[in-house]
């Protein structure tokens, strides 16, 4: 394996029309990408839906996400964690238009 030194939060684009995704780490069961929103939220009516657990923290912004099932709501700042199961239907409901709200994800697949 090749060694990488990066940040996470240098090279972010000072606009961004649609939610940046990038792949940093995959191999096997495991995927690992960062996430930048810049008042992005899911499109009205959709659901993501997965087959894997996926955990998230927030590294920088805000966001409030929100679970189908119960309608439970969770509001995000830099530092907070979430572990989404399987098939938890879920959206991000909200991010700040005029801040970068950087995520990373780990997918557990």
């Amino acid at each position: 394996m090749t060694a990488v030194n990066s940040n996470l939060l240098k090279n972010i684009p000072d606009q961004l029309p649609e939610e940046l995704f990038e792949c940093l780490f995959k191999r096997d069961n495991i995927q690992i990408e960062r996430i930048v929103s810049q008042g992005h939220m899911t499109p009205a009516g959709q659901w993501y839906d997965q087959d894997w657990d996926e955990w998230v923290i927030l590294l920088q912004g805000q966001a409030t996400l929100l679970y189908e099932k119960d309608r439970q709501t969770f509001h995000l700042n830099a530092g907070d964690y979430l572990l989404i199961p399987a098939h938890t239907r879920h959206r991000v409901e909200w991010t700040p238009p005029g801040l970068h709200t950087v995520w990373l994800a780990v997918h557990l697949h």
